[in-house]
């Protein structure tokens, strides 16, 4: 009698207990509503859809001094989220060696990425860092990269969407753009053509495994409850079973193309691969370099180009702003037209303040997480307890009044210059820690720079001889997965322009 009689008054207890640490919890703003064992998880369930606007609303929400929230999920590390930008530079640089990737994180996409550099911490990553950093300041590299992308874009891209311009056809632009990025990310990675952009040839294995096994290990994260993932991986159940298989594809087809490159035994090639083996790195290891900076050089550089596509089409003034830019740079004050390359995309910097503005309202990475390896205080007072999930949330930032203004969620590349209306003067220096689309810090993206250079060349090209027109007026849909894209594609019609 007395048993069950404890048990409810215990019951009841926990309940108050949680539904008073709810009321305290949402008056000092600083997460959603939280309960004992499971955490948000109810608030989490019901806003899955919706993450990024969720966390966007409850940080908006939260003290102007913090913005910051912290959730607790069932079977998950205590997890803090931040758009406060002296926060993100504590944990990018102030204090970068208390907040690595993480076990919680690597396990994520260890099945993908193995040792690759976007996913180690400690002496990996730094030899690996290294070895990068070194291969990206080549002055021989950028010029491949400028080569590789003339090539791709004036024999396959451009007439592509002169036929469709011609024959009125409906293309998916951000297909378009991800079969695009995925040949120049293969030829300057891997040195070999996958032929994607040839619409006529099915897409390659290569490109649907790295699709299934890139959403797949996504949704790792994003589960309501974090463990499940790893017991369908012990079952091989589901998803997990098709993750198994995708991830398997590509690397044993990463695998035969460094095995093919090491046959031909040094033959000059101008690719990554060729220089990773040409310093004497291991098969596992440069295999594993090779994934990551594919996983990274394609869906970003795609993502980012289609929401600015969208955006323009909204914008026609920007979009007039940037073919004149374009002319005028080609055009250099005479009649005889300069070659698109480096130094002439360097001019183009409405273009960059474009690009960097579709970027902030659309970032290609939405959010990216550390993992403490000590208790720590963030600078806003958050207190960070050893092994806690610390996000910076690069979506939500760039909707903050408190960082942007008033007109934060409109595309104004106005703000991205010194002064406002001077499309032609220089770029403001705009701290990376307010704009952390790139990282910061020690792991500031080296493909940056590459990255600037590829999007000006495509967009320059396409917008100068075609106008964009999108089928479908509504509003898309922003999806976060690894990285972000657009809900059903970018459907578009193409005309020739004037």
């Amino acid at each position: 009698m007395f048993i069950p009689l404890i048990i409810l008054l215990f019951s009841l207890g926990l309940f108050l207990l949680s539904f008073i640490l709810s009321l305290v919890q949402e008056q000092a703003n600083i997460g959603p509503s939280s309960y004992p064992l499971i955490g948000c998880l109810i608030s989490f369930y019901k806003n899955r859809s919706r993450l990024l606007d969720w966390y966007t609303h409850l940080l908006s929400q939260s003290s102007p001094h913090s913005q910051t929230i912290v959730l607790q999920r069932l079977g998950a590390r205590r997890t803090i989220v931040t758009a406060n930008p002296d926060n993100v530079e504590h944990m990018l640089k102030t204090n970068f060696a208390n907040f690595p990737k993480g076990k919680p994180f690597t396990e994520i996409l260890g099945d993908l990425l193995g040792c690759g550099i976007f996913n180690v911490d400690g002496e990996l990553w730094s030899s690996q860092r290294k070895l990068a950093s070194h291969e990206f300041s080549t002055k021989s590299l950028r010029e491949f990269i400028v080569k590789t992308l003339q090539e791709e874009v004036e024999n396959r891209l451009i007439p592509l969407l002169e036929h469709a311009a011609e024959t009125e056809k409906v293309l998916d632009l951000q297909d378009l753009l991800r079969r695009f990025a995925f040949d120049i990310v293969c030829k300057v990675s891997l040195g070999t053509d996958p032929f994607c952009l040839d619409i006529t040839r099915p897409v390659p294995p290569l490109v649907k495994a790295f699709d299934t096994a890139s959403e797949i290990s996504a949704m790792r994260g994003m589960a309501p409850v974090f463990f499940i993932w790893k017991i369908k991986r012990a079952l091989n159940l589901g998803s997990e079973m098709k993750l198994r298989e995708a991830i398997k594809l590509v690397h044993d087809s990463v695998v035969e193309i460094i095995q093919n490159k090491k046959r031909a035994d040094g033959d000059g090639g101008e690719d990554l691969l060729t220089r990773l083996l040409s310093a004497g790195h291991g098969e596992e290891v440069v295999r594993d370099v090779v994934i990551s900076f594919i996983m990274a050089g394609r869906d970003t550089t795609s993502a980012a180009m289609t929401w600015l596509f969208w955006l323009l089409s909204k914008n026609k003034n920007a979009e007039k702003t940037i073919v004149a830019e374009v002319e005028t740079v080609l055009r250099n004050g005479g009649r005889e037209e300069r070659p698109l390359d480096y130094e002439s995309l360097k001019d183009m910097s409405f273009l960059k303040a474009c690009l960097c503005e579709s970027m902030r309202l659309y970032p290609p990475v939405a959010w990216d997480s550390k993992h403490a390896i000590n208790d720590d205080v963030l600078p806003d007072g958050t207190f960070v307890r050893k092994g806690d999930r610390v996000t910076y949330f690069p979506y939500g930032m760039g909707r903050m009044e408190l960082l942007w203004g008033k007109d934060r969620l409109e595309f104004n590349p106005g703000r991205w210059f010194n002064e406002p209306g001077s499309e032609n003067g220089p770029l403001k220096a705009v701290s990376p820690y307010k704009f952390p689309v790139f990282q910061a810090g020690p792991r500031v993206c080296l493909g940056k720079e590459m990255a600037f250079i590829q999007m000006k060349y495509v967009v320059g090209s396409i917008l100068r001889r075609f106008k964009i027109e999108p089928v479908c007026q509504k509003h898309p849909v922003f999806v976060p997965l690894l990285t972000a894209h657009m809900a059903g594609g970018f459907k578009v019609m193409v005309r020739t322009r004037a």
